[in-house]
């Protein structure tokens, strides 16, 4: 089996597996509860969180532990716009964001926000003149990620921090779900107030993510209970997931450089092999400052990606097409209309994503199974290949 669908989710590693199942049968104590068994849980959280804020160059007391990514952005962007509507009630984001982000703000829209949605350029980029002209008195969040899940674009985010140093009144929101430990992230310098991270991308457990809050940043809690974390985030810890999210993220993070630098490697030859197939079209920049490590993205023009996706499939190799949380659409992107491919383009676009783990004799494997599933499907299209093979 050929598994290249890491911007999904990730295999945990057996480490964490291990851990995981050690906590839960030792140290199940609640970690609200002030005798023995409730502080050897708290010990745990809290030592959790200093590994995490380790990763990231903060402190653990601005760690928020979290259910998953799409709480945390929703936790960010819903407190930060209530806590703040004093100030006004004008927010930024982009087009191109995860739904978590793009429903909520659509959500706020509904209960008489202001949202402006930055447009990209052809290779999924924000454009910074187009966010100093959005910004206006009014403005008190702007939410932006890091790394796109769906085409890998990598925004500009220490740029934005410094633009958003100016305006010190404006919360600087970052879903960095696809970029940590895969790129260098250092939000309190990069002048990020907020940021997103989830487990399950960085070879943890599913369920479980955190939310950085920079000190001194006022949060609006989204659910009634107890008060834990901080009285941001009610609800029993979940003790085991947390231990299991530090220990994949410290895991993650040894030896990133040389990492990511394979990841760069592997990287390239997929898209050299995908770029000799006529039929295929790479989706975004060619510059690797631009892309993202782990990501490549490409489209077979009048081929439904989901007919792709399992005749990959019958080959044991898994991949996809948009993010996890919305494949089963069959709509045509909106990353990819954002950039502005055609709607054809959009209903074909297929993601690559993979880990330090892979070889290239993975990317081999995989662009030859490429080139047999184009060569089985394009008779199919009746269209010459120049067509068909444009690139974006």
């Amino acid at each position: 089996m050929l598994y290249l669908d890491y911007a999904a989710t990730t295999p945990p590693y057996e480490e964490v597996v291990e851990t995981v199942a050690e906590v839960m049968k030792q140290h199940y104590g609640n970690p609200s509860s002030i005798h023995r068994l409730g502080m050897q849980a708290e010990k745990l959280v809290q030592g959790s969180k200093e590994i995490v804020a380790g990763a990231l160059g903060v402190r653990a007391d601005e760690i928020i532990c979290t259910s998953c990514g799409t709480e945390s952005n929703n936790l960010a962007i819903k407190s930060a716009a209530y806590s703040y509507r004093n100030r006004g009630d004008h927010l930024i984001t982009t087009v191109i964001e995860h739904p978590s982000v793009l429903e909520v703000f659509r959500q706020l829209e509904q209960e008489g926000f202001r949202v402006t949605y930055l447009p990209v350029d052809n290779k999924g980029i924000v454009k910074l003149d187009e966010l100093k002209e959005a910004v206006c008195d009014e403005t008190t969040l702007v939410s932006i990620m890091y790394v796109n899940n769906e085409v890998g674009s990598i925004q500009p985010i220490r740029e934005i921090g410094r633009i958003l140093t100016d305006y010190p009144k404006i919360i600087f929101h970052v879903d960095a779900v696809q970029a940590i430990a895969k790129l260098p992230f250092r939000p309190k310098e990069w002048r990020v107030d907020l940021c997103s991270g989830s487990a399950h991308k960085f070879r943890g457990p599913k369920g479980v993510g955190f939310l950085y809050r920079r000190d001194g940043i006022q949060l609006k809690p989204q659910l009634a209970g107890g008060g834990q974390e901080y009285g941001v985030r009610s609800g029993t810890e979940n003790v085991p997931l947390i231990v299991g999210m530090a220990k994949a993220l410290r895991l993650s993070m040894e030896d990133m450089e040389a990492k990511t630098e394979h990841r760069y490697r592997i990287r390239r030859r997929i898209v050299q092999g995908i770029a000799a197939i006529p039929e295929l079209a790479i989706t975004g920049s060619e510059l690797e400052v631009e892309a993202a490590p782990h990501i490549v993205h490409f489209s077979f023009s009048g081929m439904r990606a989901e007919v792709v996706v399992h005749a990959l499939e019958q080959r044991n190799i898994y991949v996809s097409t948009k993010s996890a949380c919305s494949s089963g659409e069959s709509d045509p992107s909106l990353v990819m209309l954002a950039m502005g491919c055609s709607r054809e383009q959009a209903a074909s676009g297929l993601r690559i994503s993979f880990s330090e783990e892979h070889t290239e004799e993975d990317a081999d494997q995989l662009i030859t199974a490429l080139r047999h599933v184009v060569n089985e499907l394009a008779p199919m299209l009746n269209v010459p290949s120049a067509r068909r093979g444009k690139r974006r």
